[in-house]
């Protein structure tokens, strides 16, 4: 980061950081700005630094990859503002195939989506001022209102009944099990929650006296010993989906409309998820909405590398 005063002195850096500076005013005015790939963080940590600066900086590139990769180096360029740069992930599936998009996928879709709608400055879920997301995201609708599904959020000393907990967790689309083993998991022993939040490299052990969380610690996965304290609980859900009675409801009056999918259709009619269900969102949510719509109006939207992004597009 020391090096961003002299690269932010070069005239084109310099023209670009000011052209975010006279926003509004040229809100729809688009710029080009030729440079190596390698400064390309340090360029966008310049705008982000800019007085003003943008809402959101909307970072899009070609692939997932370079998404994260671009991620990890913007953080090292504006280490201030790293808890507030995140990855928007597009699907590993097609929308329309039978397959469902992994449970940590959507988990940090939805965390991003949740900070976007309600970001709460004191806990995981503060405001971001940078997202990054692969072209693939961009394109893809999302289902309206994924941003005010509520994360399961605990914290020690914070009362809360352990039934309605694992409540909400299993309407969260958790999966209740005997021993937590994979991302989505939760278990109840006694007055014991373990949850392995999809966005999370190790499960959190919940310990309840009463109905007072008295400790959230990590633990290992491998043979279960609990590891240092944890600052608390965030678990966002784990599908676009949820099977909340609305949801159920059209799927039900769906079965003699799509007979090719009935049998989809009932299971989930009566509550139970079903592998590629996400391909249904277009008919069971309410509406879709284009994920710029959700971005804000204030957002300063960059395409990286422009000509592989429209060609992956």
């Amino acid at each position: 980061s020391g090096l961003l005063p002299l690269i932010s002195a070069d005239r084109a850096v310099a023209s670009a950081v000011e052209s975010v500076r006279a926003r509004p005013a040229a809100r729809d005015a688009e710029l080009d700005l030729v440079a190596p790939a390698g400064v390309r963080p340090a360029i966008l940590a310049g705008l982000l630094g800019a007085d003003p600066g943008p809402g959101l900086l909307v970072v899009v590139t070609a692939t997932g990859r370079e998404a994260d990769d671009l991620a990890i180096s913007l953080r090292s360029w504006a280490p201030a503002h790293a808890d507030a740069i995140a990855v928007l992930p597009a699907w590993e599936t097609l929308p329309h195939e039978r397959l469902s998009p992994r449970s940590d996928t959507v988990a940090r879709r939805l965390s991003v989506l949740r900070r976007l709608s309600h970001p709460d400055p004191d806990g995981p879920g503060g405001p971001l001022r940078v997202v990054v997301l692969p072209v693939r995201a961009l394109l893809q609708p999302v289902v309206d209102g994924l941003g005010e599904l509520e994360p399961v959020a605990l914290r020690a000393g914070q009362d809360a009944d352990l039934g309605q907990v694992a409540e909400a967790l299993t309407a969260a689309a958790y999966t209740r099990v005997d021993m937590v083993e994979r991302r989505g998991e939760f278990a109840v022993r006694g007055g014991i929650l373990d949850v392995f939040p999809p966005t999370d490299d190790h499960p959190l052990r919940v310990e309840f006296w009463g109905d007072q969380v008295e400790e959230i610690r990590w633990f290992t996965v491998a043979d279960q010993r609990s590891l240092e304290a944890a600052d608390g609980l965030w678990a966002p859900p784990c599908r676009e989906i949820l099977l909340t009675e609305a949801v159920r409801a059209r799927a039900a009056a769906l079965v003699d409309e799509l007979p090719g999918i009935a049998d989809m259709l009932v299971r989930l009619a009566e509550g139970i998820a079903v592998e590629g269900m996400e391909s249904l969102a277009p008919v069971l949510g309410e509406r879709m909405l284009p994920l710029l719509d959700l971005l804000g109006d204030d957002a300063l939207l960059v395409l990286a590398d422009p000509q592989r992004v429209r060609r992956l597009a």
